[in-house]
């Protein structure tokens, strides 16, 4: 348990002041509650104050509470298993199961109530913990009513392990921000082109080859032709221990861990390892090309690149998985040591972006088509994943696939995950198949934040402002409402070629996933984005900087009014981040710490002959002293 973070994860110390919110609408919790009734008075935390919790599931919860309020106050509460006289945190489960995530929390000056099932009682424990504030030395909560459900049951992220590997801690204090923002699933891309990442005991060259690359490109993948590489080895891959551990660890969050196991493309790392499972014949362990000759509609010949290095650049490469009966014992093997460690209903196993030149130039694959009567290699991917969903069916799991797994027929159970806009989780969605929304539009972390992208660290491309993360509704409009419920909810994915660090990979998840969470929790109806960033944003982000999450620091609000005294624009600048202070120039040039320091609305410069505008530059610096990059705003002057 990472102490110095769950103890951040109620630190409320000095964000706003000492005064209590005045009104529901200006509580800090984030996703905001479904009903939230604001009382007078308050709850004050004390030593010695019970929890009572007459479950285990309750008593599990009030023990990670605990541990919350120790790392912060210095002192835990007794856990009791019967009423007490007095003051307490009362756990009410009225179920031994975790299904239903809703809950009642009712807060007066005498008594905590949380009312829920298993996930129910965490969740009421985690917005308890968003509304503590420390006043005078004194651990104080508002009183309230507070009536939650999520609109969603999949509220998801994505991590992907496999381009740039990342430590068990790591994960933990991803698990533990994703816990205390009501996410409930963590979907871990395992396997990729540029590395495998789960030991597979039948398998051990997975981790010996695999799992390691010589060297990795620099800079953004068109930068430098040919590539320039780092000349560092990368990689790395977790135990099965290791992986065991992640996943106890999140489900006692209430976070189910999705594995993922890419096929039939994606498969380089493996194939370097065992080129037996690839489309070709093997000689002395070198893949031999094809013995079909064919060419694309352009006349030229299909890519048979065999390279057997685990490749140290990005893209789409051309290995796939052989349609044979080793390859598929090679995962039915692979996936029965994954179904060991995840308990999870489903299992990932990718399906997208399959180029397929080497079934077409495989004399191998060419007779599968044959034999089994299909149309093209398109049937033939289906056919590859119907196999592997009927291995998953039989042994109790579902099958998750990107949306490509549509295409030459879906399999009979299938579950899509829609990342190609909505067009693939519609089209699913209308023939009965579940669907998780995850479009590339919306919902892909790994794109740049601003506009302006030399502003910005090195991203793979796109612009995705959290603005645009909130405007997200995950049920399209041209679903029925029969149709809409297969709709399971919503996840990001945060991709990793250009995030080789720790600091970067928390920059490119948050201030967005905390937009996330509403999109996940609120219908489309009950989310508010001025509300969002003016009143729940800004006390989150300088909590998450107690906690050393390195987010990136969002642009201030900007707002223009006019002065009527003076007739002329008055400029106010509202940032997103409690406390901080705000450096700006208006002549055009850099803003730095060197800049005038804003301390409330100012007026515009009067402008020059044939002036029409004038450029606003700023930067923010956060309690912590870190600074925002430089934001630029163009002014119309009157």
């Amino acid at each position: 348990m990472k102490k110095s973070l769950l103890a951040g994860l109620m630190m409320m110390v000095g964000l706003t002041g000492s005064s209590l919110a005045q009104s529901a609408e200006q509580l800090s919790i984030i996703p905001y509650p479904k009903e939230v009734t604001l009382q007078s008075g308050h709850f004050q935390l004390a030593p010695g104050t019970p929890i009572v919790a007459t479950t285990a599931g309750a008593r599990k919860s009030a023990e990670l509470f605990n541990q919350f309020l120790f790392s912060q106050q210095g002192f835990t509460l007794p856990i009791r298993q019967m009423p007490v006289p007095g003051k307490s945190i009362l756990l009410e489960e009225d179920d031994q199961s975790s299904g239903d995530e809703s809950y009642l929390l009712d807060i007066s000056t005498d008594q905590i109530r949380i009312d829920g099932k298993q996930a129910g009682i965490f969740y009421g424990l985690q917005t308890l913990l968003q509304l503590m504030e420390n006043r005078d030395g004194q651990v104080v909560v508002p009183s309230a009513l507070i009536k939650d459900a999520p609109a969603f049951g999949y509220r998801g992220l994505m991590l992907d392990v496999s381009r740039h590997f990342f430590s068990t801690d790591q994960i933990k204090k991803i698990l533990d921000l994703m816990a205390y923002f009501k996410f409930n699933r963590m979907h871990w891309h395992l396997t990729e082109d540029q590395g495998w990442r789960l030991e597979i005991k039948k398998y051990p060259k997975l981790t010996q080859v695999s799992a390691w690359r010589d060297s990795t490109i620099i800079g953004q993948y068109y930068d430098f032709k040919p590539f320039i590489y780092d000349g560092k080895p990368h990689g790395g891959y977790y135990t099965q221990d290791e992986a065991r551990e992640i996943v106890r660890y999140a489900a006692e969050r209430h976070i189910t861990v999705i594995p993922e196991i890419e096929l039939p493309g994606h498969s380089s790392a493996v194939l370097a390892a065992y080129p037996e499972l690839g489309s070709f014949e093997v000689k002395d362990g070198k893949a031999l090309p094809g013995s079909i000759a064919a060419k694309n509609d352009k006349g030229e010949p299909y890519d048979n690149d065999l390279s057997t290095d685990v490749p140290g650049y990005w893209g789409v490469h051309y290995n796939i998985y052989g349609p044979t009966e080793k390859a598929f014992r090679f995962l039915e093997d692979v996936l029965t040591e994954v179904m060991d460690i995840f308990p999870s209903e489903y299992i990932h196993i990718g399906g997208d972006e399959v180029p397929k030149d080497h079934w077409i130039t495989s004399d191998i694959a060419q007779k599968v088509i044959k034999k089994e009567k299909l149309a093209d290699e398109h049937e033939l991917q289906s056919f590859f994943i119907r196999r592997i969903e009927k291995f998953l069916n039989k042994n109790g799991r579902k099958l998750i696939g990107w949306d490509e797994i549509l295409e030459g027929g879906l399999a009979p159970n299938a579950t899509v995950m829609s990342w190609r806009g909505e067009k693939g989780g519609i089209e699913a969605a209308k023939m009965g198949h579940d669907v998780i929304m995850t479009p590339n539009s919306h919902l892909y972390f790994d794109h740049y934040q601003a506009a302006d992208k030399s502003t910005e660290p090195l991203a793979i491309g796109g612009f995705l402002p959290l603005e645009k993360v909130y405007s997200y509704t995950p049920i399209p409009e041209s679903l029925t409402a029969d149709e809409q419920k297969h709709v399971l909810g919503v996840q990001a994915n945060l991709w990793t070629e250009y995030i080789p660090t720790n600091n970067k990979m928390e920059y490119f998840l948050f201030p967005r996933a905390l937009a996330l969470a509403e999109v996940a929790w609120k219908s489309k109806d009950e989310k508010n984005y001025a509300a969002f960033t003016q009143h729940r944003l800004p006390k989150r982000l300088a909590e998450l900087e107690q906690q050393k999450v390195f987010f990136r620091i969002p642009e201030a609000e900007v707002r223009i009014s006019r002065d009527l005294a003076s007739g002329r624009h008055l400029v106010q600048i509202v940032p997103f981040v409690a406390n901080s202070e705000v450096f700006y120039t208006v002549d055009g040039h850099k803003a730095d710490q060197t800049a005038t320091r804003y301390t409330g609305p100012f007026l515009a410069p009067i402008p020059g002959e044939g002036q029409g505008s004038m450029t606003l530059r700023y930067t923010i610096v956060t309690p912590g002293g870190r600074s925002s990059n430089e934001f630029k705003n163009e002014i119309t002057l009157p």
